[in-house]
């Protein structure tokens, strides 16, 4: 079973509603909870690509496995609940006082970090951990997460029926959708000229466990 999630991003380019901060260089624009998943194997399969089954790389960088399939698998995940969200933000790349660009990120956290001193104190950061550019057009920007022992859980597999949850072919609205041990996001596109997908994650100190990651999708 799983839970489809929209909502409708008019005057996005008009109201900026939060600053954020830690990690990155840029704003906000809007955000929504998507809600709570459980993480409890330590290990999470990481994608851009929602079309037909899942492939699950096992050999080689985090950079090879997203060049080879646009998934990666990372471990030492923090096990618990995971609260997840679907945020809009400014392109990095861009002159913020000038131009309208705007970046998608799917950010989901442990549910204690923000009581967390390293949190709080920004001592914790996120890093680059990968990156995969599309250098054609892509007709959706997608991420998610799935915990690595639930792939093949029907409430798993299921976010690959892009019908049951992504609305009709002409709804460009961002999407959302969450089951027990898995997140994702989807957003229809216009022609572009390709995609950029980065995967940022967090840890508890240098070798602490990760907990919190982002998947990021800008335009090229």
């Amino acid at each position: 079973m799983h839970v489809q999630i929209s909502f409708d991003f008019e005057l996005l380019h008009l109201v900026i509603t939060a600053s954020f901060v830690s990690g990155f260089d840029t704003v906000i624009i809007d955000w929504m909870r998507i809600g709570a998943f459980l993480l409890d194997s330590r290990s999470s399969l990481l994608t851009e690509s929602l079309s037909g089954h899942l492939k699950v790389p096992r050999d080689g960088t985090i950079e090879r496995m997203l060049q080879s399939s646009g998934s990666c698998v990372i471990d030492d995940i923090k096990g618990g609940i995971w609260i997840a969200d679907l945020q809009l933000v400014r392109c990095p790349v861009c002159d913020l006082s000038t131009c309208d660009g705007t970046m998608q990120t799917l950010d989901a956290r442990h549910m204690e970090l923000f009581l967390s001193e390293g949190y709080k104190d920004r001592s914790w950061d996120y890093n680059l951990i990968g990156s995969h550019k599309l250098q054609k057009d892509a007709g959706a920007a997608c991420g998610a997460i799935f915990d690595l022992k639930h792939l093949k859980e029907s409430s798993s597999s299921g976010i690959l029926n892009l019908k049951s949850w992504t609305g009709e072919p002409n709804d460009s609205q961002p999407k959302a959708v969450i089951a027990p041990h898995a997140v994702a996001v989807h957003t229809r596109l216009q022609e572009n000229e390709g995609i950029l997908v980065k995967y940022h994650t967090m840890k508890a100190g240098t070798d602490g466990d990760i907990v919190s990651i982002r998947i990021s999708q800008q335009l090229l």
